[in-house]
C-alpha cells in the first residue's frame, strides 16, 4: 500500500508542476500596463477560475493530502534500527567482578600469564 501511495504521490507531484507551468503568470499583466500593450486586467480579478486553476486546485490538495498519509503510515510501520539492536548487543552481562578485599588471580582466563608477572612458582 506504501508502495501505491507513494507512487500516487510522485505522479500527483509531476501533474502539479506541469499544470503550474502551463499557467500563464500574472506578472504579465503588470508589463502590459507600461506600454507593452493591452492587458485583460490590472492588478483586478481574473474573473471565472480555468480550466488550469481548478487542476492545480484539486493537484494541490491530492498533493498535500497523500503527504499527511504517508506520514501517518510511516510513524506507524514498525521498523527495527541498527542503533537499538547495537544497543541490546552492548548490554549484555558483564562478568560479576571479585569483591573488593579478594586478590585479583595471576593468570588470565586463558590460562596464560599476562605479560610483565611472573608466576608465583618462578620466584
Amino acid at each position: 500500500m506504501v508502495i501505491a501511495l507513494s507512487a500516487l504521490h510522485l505522479l500527483v507531484a509531476v501533474i502539479l508542476v506541469v499544470v503550474v507551468l502551463l499557467q500563464s503568470g500574472k506578472g504579465a499583466d503588470i508589463g502590459a500596463a507600461f506600454g507593452g500593450g493591452s492587458s485583460q486586467t490590472f492588478f483586478g480579478g481574473r474573473g471565472a477560475a480555468t480550466f488550469l486553476s481548478k487542476l492545480t486546485l484539486a493537484a494541490a490538495v491530492l498533493f498535500m493530502v497523500s503527504s499527511l498519509v504517508l506520514t501517518i503510515l510511516s510513524e506507524r510501520r514498525s521498523s527495527s534500527s541498527v542503533i537499538t539492536e547495537e544497543r541490546v548487543r552492548q548490554t549484555a552481562p558483564v562478568p560479576a567482578l571479585p569483591p573488593a578485599g579478594a586478590q585479583a588471580p595471576t593468570t588470565s582466563p586463558t590460562g596464560q600469564t599476562p605479560t610483565g608477572q611472573v608466576p608465583p612458582t618462578a620466584k
